[in-house]
């Protein structure tokens, strides 16, 4: 029986899937991909806390895919169930990822049907470090394209930004702030310290704009009536180059105050084009960066980033389809 991509988000969206929380939806997505004649493996991912977490790869064949499509089955929380209306479906993950997780099913039934070789690859963890896309990487198929789903309006993405993730922690010496001369203030340190990156030079490009930089995070001391010994903040920085001398810059522009741990590294990325579809660029980031050996990379999906991670988050039925034919259309493309 045909997928209807409409029932088939809801069901996904139904099924709480929060990051490291993935195996429900896991065990669904191999069942009824099992159901519909792929032949289907679990892709074991390690999870600290014990519980199962696990990628899900379904091909047609033993043969190697020309092409898979591939996007990511967690949602960041909270949890929202799903309805619709005329127009849109709602809930948590409608377009971050399982609107996109049900047009990519119903293009690859299509694909078989037309004899192209054709992979899906549902992915655990891309919302925090692409635990899942890492393992999977040292498990490729041999596919030479991967076209992988985000929420871009369905204009194919030219490029996604990278990102730097960095902890700026200062020390300093507990007092009572009566005399802070006996004392050294952390979180003066800090202060300081952020001053200065805040005004870190940052690479641009004149195709896809500038790097930004978010303070996102501030932890430090006891009470308003103690000098604070430890204080901290995370940053996020989303690059268009490269990495190196932004690290060094970060490191100098802590100077003597603080210290700088840099936590997470994704790399910028340029991207596959196709001369007649409408275009943009992501400032958001994937899990392309961590599946170098799963062929050259495409982006692609429906809905609005804009929407995604908020109470409103919604797909437009319309879109839904479009990406339907979207993903048939680019693939036999890429395949000829």
């Amino acid at each position: 029986m045909p997928t209807d991509p409409i029932a088939l988000t809801r069901q996904l969206v139904d099924i709480e899937s929060i990051s490291e929380n993935e195996a429900a939806v896991g065990h669904f997505l191999s069942n009824y991909l099992s159901e519909h004649d792929f032949q289907v493996e679990k892709m074991p991912v390690p999870q600290n806390a014990g519980r199962e977490r696990f990628n899900v790869y379904a091909g047609i064949s033993a043969d190697a895919p020309d092409v898979v499509l591939s996007t990511h089955m967690d949602t960041v929380p909270p949890f929202i169930s799903s309805s619709e209306d005329d127009a849109n479906i709602y809930g948590r993950g409608s377009c971050d990822a399982k609107g996109i997780i049900a047009a990519q099913i119903v293009a690859a039934e299509r694909l078989r049907a037309m004899g192209v070789r054709v992979g899906l690859l549902f992915l655990v963890g891309e919302e925090r470090g692409s635990h899942g896309a890492r393992v999977a990487n040292t498990q490729p198929k041999g596919s030479r394209f991967l076209i992988n789903g985000e929420p871009t309006d369905n204009r194919l993405g030219l490029a996604s930004k990278g990102v730097i993730n960095a902890v700026v922690r200062a020390h300093g010496k507990m007092a009572h702030s009566a005399y802070p001369e006996l004392g050294d203030s952390a979180i003066h340190k800090l202060i300081v310290a952020l001053e200065r990156i805040l005004h870190v030079p940052l690479p641009t490009n004149p195709e896809v704009g500038p790097s930004t930089l978010n303070i996102g995070l501030l932890e430090g001391g006891h009470a308003p009536n103690v000098i604070a010994d430890e204080a901290s903040a995370t940053i996020l920085i989303r690059l268009v180059g490269p990495s190196d001398a932004v690290r060094e810059a970060l490191q100098q522009a802590a100077g003597q105050d603080a210290e700088v741990e840099v936590t997470l590294e994704i790399p910028f990325q340029k991207l596959k084009r196709i001369e007649g579809l409408p275009t943009m660029v992501a400032a958001f980031t994937t899990d392309i960066p961590a599946l170098t050996n799963w062929g050259e990379p495409l982006l692609l999906g429906p809905g609005s980033i804009h929407v995604a991670h908020t109470p409103q988050e919604r797909l437009a039925k319309r879109e839904l389809f479009e990406a339907i034919e979207l993903y048939t259309n680019i693939a036999q493309r890429l395949v000829s």
